[in-house]
């Protein structure tokens, strides 16, 4: 069957990782991201980008999601593999300083996003009798921090569940579902920090080809076996 991502959050990060990853492993790739203009750059990066589809999206609106979804299905036709890579956070993430506002975006992204992603999607795998879904979660999904913020902590524990559920209810349709639990990545999601990373400090973090690495893991593994879990720190 032909090889066939979707890959949210392209436009940067561990999604722009992830998807030159899936390219060079000769993969086509539906890049998705609010910026098509970052879209566009990570297809370039590619080096292949007729195996690219720019797919631009706000997975945070269901409507948007659904016809991104439409667009991809009726371009490609099926989906083997979904990278949900998309997230964020906000600079005022402290209990004391998070209004009710910056809490619902951040659900909105993370954990709705992801929902949305995943309920898209999900028929034409199981059509198919097969899939891998793949959530960028966060080691703040499993142990809470404070330099995260509840919003990004409950977003992320909220979004392992999903995951879980996902192992739990398809796996009898041939879908299997990783939780990905990184530490800290040099992204841009860093310079919203209440306290900026200094460049020294980026270096000694995850990169996201890192993380690209453990979603192809993911992703080659025979459709036996699941990593149903996996977490990764720097060392």
């Amino acid at each position: 069957m032909p090889k066939i991502a979707v890959v949210t959050g392209a436009g940067s990060g561990v999604g722009r990782a992830s998807a030159i990853r899936l390219v060079k492993e000769g993969w086509s790739v539906a890049l998705v991201g609010r910026r098509e203009d970052a879209l566009r750059e990570t297809a370039a990066l590619t080096n292949d980008p007729s195996r690219t589809l720019v797919a631009p999206c706000d997975v945070a609106d269901n409507a948007a999601v659904m016809k991104m979804a439409a667009d991809v299905l009726g371009h490609y036709g099926q989906v083997a593999a979904l990278v949900h890579a998309a997230g964020t956070n906000i600079p005022k993430r402290s209990w004391e300083a998070l209004t009710v506002e910056d809490y619902g975006d951040v659900i909105d992204i993370n954990l709705n996003g992801a929902f949305y992603c995943v309920k898209a999607f999900l028929p034409t795998m199981r059509l198919r009798g097969e899939g891998t879904i793949v959530l960028i979660v966060s080691d703040a999904g499993i142990i809470a921090n404070a330099k995260a913020g509840p919003a990004y902590v409950a977003s992320k524990f909220a979004e392992r569940g999903l995951a879980q559920s996902i192992n739990f209810e398809e796996r009898q349709n041939g879908i299997r579902a990783t939780s990905l639990c990184p530490g800290d990545i040099n992204t841009p999601i860093l310079d919203k920090r209440p306290i900026v990373p200094s460049a020294e400090a980026r270096v000694k973090m995850l990169q996201p080809e890192d993380v690209a690495d453990c979603v192809m893991l993911a992703i080659n593994l025979p459709s036996r076996a699941v990593v149903e879990e996996l977490v990764l720190r720097p060392r």
